[in-house]
């Protein structure tokens, strides 16, 4: 009995090793149960499904200004990875940026790139540089791998060390709901888990670079928080909060990252 524990043990370990990754920039190691392309096949996917599901903002003046945010951010976040030796990590991206009508205020990105800007957020953005430090957190969470590590952590809880590929086959919709989940995606926000703080810290310093690099101000960063924070004052807090709490402590942070920031920008 003892030997078969042991045994039982000695393959957890082996399990968890294996799944262990780090995260880019940062090095912090992290579980990633959900290989690179099966996380882009699902996001693409369900992408895809969203899009046929909500409207495009057929406002072309909006819609021209997220794009073009969206592309400069995308830009900046290649070039860094470049510099950092881990343009392998953006390997089959396929960037796409959406303004989406919806009051809520809210966005969202999935890995390989594809990202989702609510019509609603847009008045407490205000302008450019508001809205890079939404896309440049959101991708920030995306390519520093917070959600396949969110989903791995739900698939472990859940399933223990099921292989991936049963679970895909055999419960396809726990699957997706944990997908989504881990993402943040839909209105049901019940079932949506705030990041954690550490990725919070985590995606707020790689954002401030990344907005940095692509020629936005970060210092405006405390501004836009700073909105969002009163925004979730005395009435229920807009969806992007609920995912992103914001707070006295959060701003401080951001303002201990901006000296690193501000050595990367571009004016």
């Amino acid at each position: 009995m003892k030997k078969f524990l042991l045994f039982g043990l000695l393959g957890a370990c082996l399990f968890l090793l294996h799944a262990c990754a780090t995260v880019p920039v940062t090095g912090r190691s992290q579980l990633k149960l959900v290989p690179q392309s099966q996380m882009l096949a699902m996001s693409f996917s369900q992408y895809n499904q969203f899009l046929d599901k909500n409207p495009v903002s057929k406002n072309t003046r909006d819609a021209r200004m997220v794009k073009q945010v969206g592309t400069k951010i995308q830009t900046a976040v290649e070039d860094y990875f470049r510099m950092n030796n881990m343009s392998h990590t953006l390997s089959n991206y396929q960037w796409e940026f959406n303004l989406v009508e919806n009051e809520e205020p809210n966005a969202w990105a999935m890995p390989g790139g594809k990202v989702v800007i609510n019509s609603g957020i847009l008045p407490l953005t205000r302008d450019e540089t508001g809205l890079a430090v939404v896309i440049g957190h959101e991708i920030a969470h995306a390519v520093a791998g917070h959600g396949n590590e969110r989903m791995s952590q739900g698939i472990l809880a859940q399933f223990g060390q099921v292989a991936l590929a049963e679970l895909v086959r055999d419960k396809p919709k726990e699957t997706q709901a944990l997908f989504m989940t881990a993402f943040g995606i839909g209105s049901n926000l019940a079932v949506i888990l705030p990041y954690s703080r550490l990725h919070e810290r985590e995606a707020d310093r790689l954002g401030l670079i990344f907005m940095a690099m692509a020629g936005y101000d970060p210092d405006q960063a405390v501004d836009f928080w700073s909105r969002m924070a009163q925004q979730g004052k005395g009435k229920k807090p807009p969806a992007f909060l609920s995912t992103h709490p914001s707070d006295a402590a959060r701003i401080q942070g951001i303002r201990s990252y901006l000296p690193e920031a501000r050595q990367y920008y571009k004016r």
